[in-house]
């Protein structure tokens, strides 16, 4: 480029970018003027929604005006695209008329005029009006009685997705709904429409005594939720399980009558969406006239409402049952198809759905583990204490699932039992509004909207940094100790967040949690070691004495347990996020459901060395009358996980113990919840996958090699794909299986190991075969 070209262009850009700067358009004198061609009641929502959000930020109270106000005064102008003329004005000039004209489009344009800034919210009709309102909230300079958008504005946007909304249940099983208030309710679902949620599905016919947090009727919140979703012009959808057997024809019409009631209490109402098989053992042969009689039903009080139903826990004779009849029967009645775990793939759906039904993804976005999208390779730690339902912000992970699901859909109602997946709610509607959006630029509006902009970058960042927590074994993941002093220094500069907003102590809660379980786990590690090395020295002569000791050992945690300040600040956010949002983390102490069901608090101190599974080891060891089996016993337990030179140790599922295994727990492992989570079997027992993968290399051409596992029920293991006959196989759990492989298959140095997967089908899932630990034995 010549030089005069390379100056121009340097002064341009720096005149550009302090004309930019220079444009910066203040709104803290702002009136808000509503055409009242945007129907009711939007009209007043519109409003009332930029009003009372601008005024809990930053303490101004915005007015409203019928016309344009004085010389100086800015103005946030709301009208629809149809019209011409608003306020004695001519609508702007849109930059993208085509893309904000589509169904629930908008454009947001800033006009500077002789009277002062305007900043133009342009609907394609009423839900474009508030989606608007959204991205303006979301992009405004809003605190300290500061209100700004830093530069002047002409976008236009429309949603890729019809159906972007999340489940708000009230009932026992969510870990925070159950406790909230109506205005509560109504808080969270204006912050899902200010994130481009469109729909909230309740759960209604809960029984009354269900929860001891209700606090009104679950007949009363039912009613409440559909006028929210009126007031917001919000879907209403409908979860409506159907758990008993409809041959019963006095329980079927109970049933119908049962929905009228509701349909009749409720005044918005439009879809209804009946599981096929998850609740419900029903053939699709019933559930189908079922439905078909609901129809006139619903439509005698919702006109426009319609019926979905999901094909979950269907076999493939249901599945297919359900297809012919679409082909053959072609209902009018029937609106689409809903996926949710337990369904048949999403493109398989879509592929064998007639075109004129709809198809909504129902993903679960509530659930770490045991669950449709499990955290990859999480940390055996993390799955013990965490469990089920912990805050679990994953934006990347969330977004590269929804990039792959979406396109096969329609849209999506996500499943959610609590606000603790608050954040995955906000990355399923932005990404389901626009394809593409960087996760990241979502980070960022959402802690710029919740936390403010002096944070939002710094809290953007944070929040990442918490998803990295969850990455690869804990023990190397130094990361985590450097979110904590991230979060501590966010904490400490923000006061108010840290005492009032339940988002941020959520985040904080995490924080703190994650670094004391990766600072457990380093110390009951080392300890078991000390302990193992302890075992390694037992003769026939001091067995008591060495199992005391190394009880003694694995048990020093309970004594001198490690960072208690840590602890009493979990404890601390606990009762904080019980306070601001009943959000239950304890079973005793907050009445969760159960412990299932995010009681993170009662696993905060859960072993992550095997002492209990010792201690009972230990008491089966002394019972023995054979001196030497209770040696043998003995170093066994503590060559555990080092079988010795050329030989090879993995726990299947744990990402720090399992080097040698290819299927990922993401889609593999399972994680076992015995005895309400507080199981006394060894740590690798409760972790495990049906039919693992493993590479293994460098073995000695010529040495003799045998395999052994531990687990429950059937092995079938090949090596090199060649199926092996077992001379060891015990079948009851935590028994060993070994096998001898053939010279011919180790002497290239390298073995694939593979295991095909039992059909048991028959069998109830916790019934099903399972691997736990593996061992490559140089003889």
């Amino acid at each position: 480029m010549p030089f005069n070209k390379f100056l121009s262009t340097v002064i341009g850009l720096f005149l550009l970018t302090g004309f930019v700067q220079s444009q910066t358009i203040t709104l803290k004198n702002a009136v808000i003027a509503v055409s009242d061609k945007v129907p009711q009641p939007m009209q007043g929502t519109v409003k009332e929604v930029l009003q009372e959000e601008i005024r809990k930020r930053t303490g101004l109270s915005i007015s409203s005006a019928a016309s344009l106000p004085s010389k100086g005064t800015p103005v946030i102008a709301v009208t629809l695209l149809s019209e011409t003329n608003f306020l004695g004005r001519k609508i702007p000039a849109i930059q993208n008329r085509e893309l904000s004209g589509k169904a629930e489009g908008f454009s947001i344009v800033t006009e500077q005029t002789e009277r002062g800034p305007i900043v133009w919210i342009i609907g394609a009709d009423k839900r474009g009006v508030l989606f608007g309102a959204g991205w303006l909230l979301r992009h405004l300079k809003i605190e300290n009685k500061t209100l700004q958008l830093s530069h002047p504005v002409n976008i236009s946007s429309a949603p890729d997705y019809a159906f972007r909304g999340h489940q708000l249940g009230y009932r026992n099983t969510a870990n925070s709904y159950d406790a909230w208030t109506v205005e509560q309710y109504e808080e969270y679902i204006r912050e899902l429409a200010i994130f481009g949620s469109n729909a909230v599905e309740g759960i209604p016919m809960v029984k009354k005594k269900e929860s001891p947090h209700f606090k009104i009727s679950p007949e009363l919140m039912d009613i409440k939720l559909s006028e929210i979703c009126r007031k917001y012009d919000m879907d209403y959808w409908m979860w409506t399980p159907v758990t008993f057997d409809l041959t019963d024809l006095v329980k079927r019409k109970e049933e119908i009558d049962r929905h009228e009631q509701l349909y009749k209490s409720c005044p918005r109402i439009d879809h209804i969406f009946v599981p096929g098989g998850d609740p419900g053992h029903n053939h699709p042969s019933e559930v189908l006239p079922f439905l078909k009689d609901l129809y006139p039903v619903l439509t005698k009080y919702h006109p426009k409402a319609s019926i979905w139903v999901s094909l979950q826990g269907f076999d493939f004779e249901k599945i297919d049952y359900f297809f012919q009849y679409l082909k053959t029967e072609k209902p009018a009645w029937l609106a689409g198809v809903v996926t949710g775990p337990g369904s048949p793939p999403l493109a398989e759906t879509r592929f064998q759905l007639p075109k004129q039904y709809k198809h909504r993804h129902y993903p679960d976005i509530t659930h770490s583990v045991r669950c449709e999208f499990p955290v990859a390779n999480w940390d055996q730690a993390y799955a013990l204490t965490l469990g089920r339902e912990a805050v679990n912000p994953r934006p990347y992970a969330m977004a590269k699932i929804h990039a792959s699901t979406a396109p096969f859909t329609d849209g999506f109602v996500s499943y959610s039992d609590g606000n603790h997946d608050d954040l995955n709610k906000v990355i399923w509607s932005m990404r389901a509004w626009d394809a593409s959006k960087d996760p990241l630029e979502i980070l960022q509006e959402y802690s710029r909207f919740f936390f403010g902009s002096k944070v939002e970058n710094d809290a953007a960042d944070g929040i990442a940094a918490l998803e990295n927590n969850w990455k690869g074994p804990l023990v190397e993941n130094g990361g985590v100790e450097a979110t904590l002093s991230y979060w501590k220094r966010l904490e400490k500069e923000s006061p108010a967040l840290t005492q009032n907003s339940w988002r941020w102590q959520m985040l904080l809660l995490r924080a703190y949690y994650d670094t004391y379980i990766r600072r457990r786990l380093v110390y009951e590690e080392s300890l078991e070691k000390q302990a193992n090395e302890v075992l390694l020295r037992t003769t026939s002569q001091n067995i008591r004495s060495t199992m005391e000791a190394a009880l003694t050992l694995m048990n020093k945690t309970d004594k001198e347990p490690v960072s208690p300040d840590i602890k009493q600040r979990i404890e601390q956010l606990c009762e904080d996020l019980f306070r601001t949002t009943g959000l239950q983390t304890s079973v005793p102490k907050y009445k969760a459901r159960g412990y299932e069901r995010g009681a993170v608090l009662d696993f905060v101190d859960y072993p992550l060395n095997n002492r209990w599974w010792l201690a009972d080891e230990f008491k089966r060891i002394e019972a023995m009358e054979n001196k030497e089996e209770q040696v043998k016993q003995l170093h066994i337990i503590a060559n555990w996980e080092n079988p010795g030179p050329g030989s090879y140790y993995d726990d299947i599922s744990s990402v720090s113990k399992g080097p040698r295994v290819k299927t990922t727990s993401y889609d593999a492992t399972d994680i076992a919840w015995w005895d309400n989570g507080s199981s006394r079997k060894r740590l690798s027992f409760q972790t495990f996958q049906r039919s693992p993968r493993l590479e293994y290399s460098n073995l000695e051409p010529g040495a003799r090699y045998i395999i052994r596992t531990c687990g429950f029920g059937e092995a079938l293991l090949r090596v090199d794909g060649v199926r092996l006959i077992p001379h060891v196989y015990n079948k009851e759990a935590d028994t060993f299986k070994e096998w001898v492989v053939p010279a011919t298959l180790t002497n290239d140095g390298h073995i694939s190991v593979s295991f095909d997967e039992p059909e048991e089908s028959h069998l109830n899932w916790r019934m099903n075969s399972r691997i736990s630990d593996i061992w490559l034995i140089k003889q």
